[in-house]
C-alpha cells in the first residue's frame, strides 16, 4: 500500500484554475464524496471502484480541486 503525500500532510497541491487562473483549493480524495461511508472504506478497495481504472495500478491518489472564485472543479492525480 502506497502513501499519498498530500493526504498525509507531507506536500500541498499548487494548481491554478483553468477557467479564471485563481489558486485551486484541495477538497480531498475524490472517493470520499461518493456516499456517507466511502471515507471509512479501505483506500485500495475504493480505488478499484472509483471510476479511474489506472489509479490503483499506477499508485495515484485522485484529489478533487475546487476554485473558490469561479466554482470550477477538476481532479488531479497525486503520485503515491
Amino acid at each position: 500500500m502506497a502513501i499519498c503525500p498530500v493526504c498525509n500532510g507531507f506536500e500541498k497541491i499548487e494548481s491554478a484554475c483553468s477557467s479564471c487562473g485563481s489558486r485551486m483549493e484541495d477538497s480531498g480524495r475524490v472517493m470520499d464524496f461518493y456516499d456517507d461511508y466511502s471515507a471509512y472504506m479501505p483506500i485500495d478497495q475504493m480505488k478499484m471502484e472509483d471510476g479511474y481504472p489506472q489509479d490503483y495500478q499506477q499508485e495515484e491518489c485522485p484529489h478533487l480541486l475546487k476554485c473558490p472564485s469561479c466554482g470550477h472543479d477538476s481532479v488531479k492525480f497525486i503520485k503515491e
